[in-house]
């Protein structure tokens, strides 16, 4: 929702917007859908609106938060054998 309030509602008015999530947790779903909300503001000024219109929507975007058009790649590492985690180790004794 917050991309809606950044861009003020005008630019919002011939648009209807649905979006469905699924897996992750609150939190996650939440910046997904204000991710995915910026997105499409964005495609949509660059296929039916003019090139200068969306590059200013992308700089105020950009400006707000990178986060609302960039991803992050971010992922958990995959546990491995020897240890309790990704990188810890049992410890050893030499007894």
């Amino acid at each position: 929702f917050e991309p809606v309030l950044i861009l003020a509602q005008d630019k919002f008015a011939n648009l209807d917007i649905r979006i469905r999530v699924k897996g992750g947790g609150y939190t996650a779903q939440i910046y997904a859908i204000r991710s995915a909300i910026a997105k499409s503001i964005v495609a949509y000024y660059a296929k039916y609106v003019d090139e200068s219109a969306k590059n200013e929507l992308r700089a105020t975007l950009l400006a707000y938060d990178r986060n609302l058009l960039v991803a992050d790649p971010r992922r958990r590492e995959p546990k491995k054998y020897g240890g309790r985690g990704a990188r810890a180790r049992f410890q050893k004794s030499y007894r």
